[in-house]
């Protein structure tokens, strides 16, 4: 079985939207895109790369879309990008000329994709993906970057509908501009009790 790992930038308010670009998702009127620019540093730097490293990915249409017209003329930041399969769920494409796209339709061909043979899969941006994802416990890792800000709008990463459960922090640090790196694996049920009892 492959792992499913959601990979997310988000603010303290849980807003993922549009964190590269003015321009990357103004959905909604969204008007802080790029909110991500001023906390780059080396230690950010070290992480990205890392995340950056060839493996299959597994996107949204919206982000594919964004992507498909980007990523194939930029390969020198990111050769992985276009060398990988790219998974996209949509309910309305079935083809691209990006080598290596395929498409999927239902929860059912999302699970069929887990449980097939390859290596770990990285889910970008996708926020209505996400949901459905965690809807359905598809979600084995969630790899984020928390920011010190807050937006008071915009798409969030956590929204109801979520199935409730439990995750264990599996690596952490803090960058120096005061990005939380916080890796969480899918660790079972929520377990409740009282405080103090």
């Amino acid at each position: 079985m492959r792992k499913i790992i959601v990979f997310s930038m988000i603010t303290l308010d849980g807003v993922m939207q549009a964190p590269g670009g003015r321009e990357e998702d103004t959905a909604g009127g969204f008007k802080f895109g790029g909110w991500t620019a001023p906390y780059s540093d080396e230690v950010f730097g070290r992480v990205l790369q890392e995340e950056l490293k060839p493996a299959d990915y597994l996107l949204g249409r919206k982000t594919f879309e964004l992507w498909e017209s980007y990523w194939p003329q930029h390969a020198d930041f990111w050769p992985a990008i276009n060398e990988g399969a790219k998974y996209v769920f949509s309910q309305t494409r079935d083809q691209s000329d990006w080598k290596h796209s395929n498409f999927l339709r239902s929860v059912e061909d999302l699970k069929k994709l887990k449980h097939s043979d390859g290596g770990d899969i990285h889910v970008w941006g996708s926020s209505e993906l996400i949901q459905l994802l965690l809807k359905h416990d598809l979600a084995d890792e969630l790899r984020l970057k928390i920011y010190p800000l807050i937006l008071g709008e915009g798409k969030k990463l956590f929204r109801n509908g979520a199935i409730p459960a439990a995750y264990t922090l599996s690596e952490s640090q803090v960058t120096t501009k005061g990005v939380i790196v916080a890796y969480y694996k899918r660790a079972g049920e929520v377990v409740t009790g009282n405080v103090g009892a």
